[in-house]
Parts: structure tokens; C-alpha cells; sequence
């Protein structure tokens, strides 16, 4: 029982580390390298990425309308 358990855990831990990797690819806020580029940024720096992220993405807009 315990073993189940800790691996269970283990895969939830997993999903919980990727979810924002997958938010991020499946965004249409950003394109190309700067999608890249808040990917590496969540994969090494972690959640406080993906928090800036939601904040602050796209860098630029190039709609030329201001946010």
C-alpha cells in the first residue's frame, strides 16, 4: 500500500511541475521564441516564471494597440 501511495504521489508531483509548461504552450498570448523563452524560464526558475507569466505576457505588443 505504501509503495502505491508514493508513487502516486510522485505522478502528481510530476503533473503539478508540468501543468505550467502545458498552460504556457497551449497559450495564444505568446509566439515563437518568446513562448520558448517563458518555457526555459518556468523549467529553470520555476512558478514565480509561470506567475509572471499570467502577468506580464506578451513582453511586446505587436498590435500596436496598448494593453
Amino acid at each position: 500500500m505504501g509503495a502505491e501511495f508514493g508513487l502516486l504521489m510522485i505522478v502528481v508531483a510530476g503533473f503539478i511541475w508540468v501543468l505550467p509548461v502545458l498552460l504556457i504552450l497551449g497559450s495564444s498570448k505568446t509566439t515563437g521564441g518568446e513562448k520558448l523563452a517563458w518555457v526555459l524560464a518556468v523549467i529553470f526558475v520555476s512558478w514565480f516564471a509561470w506567475i509572471f507569466y499570467m502577468l506580464l505576457a506578451p513582453i511586446k505588443n505587436n498590435s500596436g494597440i496598448p494593453r
